[in-house]
């Protein structure tokens, strides 16, 4: 299965849905600013992901986006431009759960 990278920024209103929203985005990502993930997935755990964001997430008050940056085989360094101090970005390669 092809793994895709995808950005996955967060607008919670509330802080106990913040934080459950928080540990989700962190057990498929890793996290480049506060809100904003970085997630490298296949099919299925894309829609684990989507599936467990949807529960912790009130839908009438708080937004979720996730954007479809493509195959993780074709990006490469130029794909993102950081000013400042430059995080971490996730390694090419299956993400053990």
């Amino acid at each position: 299965m092809q793994r895709r990278r995808y950005l996955v920024a967060y607008d919670i209103s509330d802080d106990k849905r913040l934080r459950r929203v928080m540990d989700v985005s962190k057990d498929f990502g890793r996290r480049l600013q506060y809100s904003v993930f970085l997630c490298d997935l296949d099919p299925i755990e894309r829609v684990l992901l989507r599936s467990e964001l949807r529960r912790e997430m009130d839908e009438h008050v708080d937004r979720i986006c996730i954007i479809d940056l493509g195959a993780v085989e074709s990006l490469n360094a130029d794909t993102f431009e950081f000013l400042g101090r430059r995080p971490g970005l996730p390694q090419r390669g299956a993400r053990i759960l």
